[in-house]
């Protein structure tokens, strides 16, 4: 009986909750561009630039449910090229998204065997963006943490029962078609998880058995005296790639853990968030919202290419800034839509979005030094949250007001990811 941790944090807010699982539905599980195991695999790399073992659990589990290959569970090196070749995309999206330009894009759509589609990438990108947000939200509220540090969300190994979003929406005004299917989907899921233990059971026992091989072959090797430092360093190398390649594994219980190392789902590890900044003309340029809009641009452009899946984010989007919100900005001294904006606006400058009908200076007035630097570090490094920041800042709000925070950071950073990639998009169309 136990509540999706995710869905029990967003639960404070019943009506965003009801958006946000439509969207996420419609996301991984409705009719669309991508199969449906290279959408958990996308949500798998994504969630891994955070470290956010917590999603990369949840989507492994899908991605074997939906029929993939549990060879790409692996790392990269094991996946096909036109997946792997996502990667710089999913990097700088997930940390610095105004360096994607239309080249990213074009050298994903050029023509070759493992060319992307508009519609394709258009999805894949969606993915990336909401799952990049997604993690801040998780460790924004803790949902990482284990339940004896924090308290609040747990990270237990996940059963297959309730490893959907869309299982704990019973009473949250889900409509009952989804409902329907998604109880459907947990009966399911029950019948699967003898097949599917079996499956890594397999896969566990023959990848011990290579290994058992290997290194009987390398002590032949050695006492034979020939090739022993090569044979000693690929041997470490191997055993590296096996290391990844026994996750996720099913426990006598019937639950299961996932990747016990993120590291194979990513390269260039040290690539993280810097603090945009503009330096002159010829470097990075201020995004200006007048000149590219979620509103005017991005919304037909991602629509048009991938049907109905804009209706469903700017749903979202109007749903979390329609919260209410107004006994937080009474403590802080504001008007609700003030006290929000200022968020929003704060998070989109530290991606280099600029708004030229606003001041700036409100930020400093609206928001103390703690919650900007929690608001900060749970967009830019959400990795960098530990298990007490949550409760320690700001004590004076609600927890359904720090939770509605996070939702602002959840939202307010996808749309930043999104503009800037819908950007590069419509520019190589152009």
């Amino acid at each position: 009986g136990r509540l999706e941790a995710v869905t029990q944090q967003m639960g404070y807010h019943p009506q965003y909750l009801d958006s946000f699982l439509k969207m996420q539905h419609y996301l991984m599980h409705m009719d669309g561009p991508l199969p449906f195991d290279c959408r958990h695999y996308i949500a798998i790399m994504a969630a891994a630039r955070h470290q956010c073992r917590y999603l990369v659990n949840l989507h492994v589990l899908q991605f074997l449910r939906a029929g993939g290959d549990p060879q790409w569970l692996r790392g990269l090196e094991f996946i096909p090229p036109k997946l792997r070749n996502l990667n710089e995309i999913n990097k700088i999206l997930a940390h610095r998204p105004w360096l994607i330009t239309k080249e990213h894009i074009e050298k994903l759509l050029k023509i070759s065997e493992w060319s992307w589609s508009l519609a394709e990438l258009v999805h894949a990108v969606v993915l990336l963006a909401h799952c990049h947000a997604l993690a801040s939200f998780v460790f924004g509220c803790g949902c990482e943490q284990d339940e004896g540090l924090g308290g609040r969300g747990s990270l237990k190994p996940l059963s297959l029962g309730n490893q959907c979003f869309c299982e704990a929406t019973a009473g949250n005004s889900c409509s009952q078609e989804l409902l329907r299917i998604n109880r459907k989907r947990s009966l399911d899921s029950c019948m699967e998880l003898d097949s599917l233990r079996e499956r890594m059971q397999r896969i566990h026992v023959e990848t011990e058995g290579r290994e058992e091989m290997r290194l009987l072959q390398q002590d032949r090797e050695e006492g034979e005296g020939q090739g022993v430092e090569v044979g000693v360093q690929g041997g470490a190398e191997h055993h590296s790639d096996l290391s990844v390649g026994l996750s996720p594994l099913a426990d006598p219980d019937g639950e299961v853990t996932g990747a016990t190392n993120l590291a194979c789902y990513t390269q260039d590890p040290d690539f993280g968030y810097q603090d945009f900044a503009r330096r002159d003309e010829d470097q990075t340029q201020v995004f200006r919202v007048q000149d590219y809009s979620w509103e005017d641009h991005g919304f037909s452009l991602v629509n048009r290419l991938y049907s109905d899946i804009g209706h469903l984010l700017d749903e979202k989007f109007r749903m979390v800034d329609g919260l209410q919100s107004s006994a937080m900005a009474k403590r802080q001294g504001c008007e609700p839509s003030v006290f929000k904006r200022g968020i929003w606006n704060y998070i989109h400058c530290m991606f280099g979005i600029r708004y030229d009908d606003y001041d700036y200076a409100e930020v400093n007035q609206l928001l103390e030094r703690m919650l900007k630097v929690y608001i900060k570090t749970v967009t830019c490094y959400p990795e960098k949250t530990n298990s007490e920041m949550f409760d320690r800042f700001w004590k004076q709000f609600k927890h359904s007001e720090k939770v509605h925070v996070n939702l602002l950071i959840l939202e307010a950073r996808m749309q930043a990811e999104l503009l800037y990639a819908l950007q590069a998009i419509t520019q190589y169309m152009i």
